[in-house]
């Protein structure tokens, strides 16, 4: 089955598996919220007993990894794209939600550390721009 748009992650490969993973899922909500079911083709799957199993995307989701700088121009090739995506960066962990505000408002863009990126787009260009990164390990 081949799909119009990609969903892939590129993740920060040097920040810890807790803080990244929750990079991740802020990222994963923010983009969601912002697509929709319709877009991220969300199904119920149900089992054998009639459990429900709701909101899985019947697209394939890759997550790989790249440093902060690899990141950074990611964000920009996707921006020029036209590329939909959401990004998380250092100054969004220290604090509360209102001092991670004012720290990323206080922060010059090339002085952020990206911990990752979340694309959706058209499948060709999304696989253009991240088919030098390796699988997350």
């Amino acid at each position: 089955m081949s799909f119009e748009n990609k969903l892939v992650a590129v993740l920060n490969e040097k920040i810890a598996p807790g803080t990244i993973l929750n990079a991740l899922a802020h990222m994963c909500i923010g983009l969601g919220a912002e697509l929709g079911k319709e877009a991220l083709r969300l199904s119920y799957y149900e089992d054998a007993d009639g459990g429900s199993h709701p909101s899985i995307s019947e697209m394939p989701f890759m997550v790989l990894q790249a440093n902060s700088n690899k990141i950074r121009l990611l964000r920009k090739a996707a921006l020029e794209a036209g590329i939909r995506y959401v990004d998380f960066t250092d100054t969004m962990t220290t604090g509360t939600y209102i001092e991670q505000l004012e720290g990323t408002r206080k922060t010059k863009e090339e002085a952020l550390v990206y911990y990752g990126i979340v694309l959706f787009g058209d499948w060709a260009k999304v696989s253009e721009l991240t088919r030098k990164f390796s699988l997350w390990k």
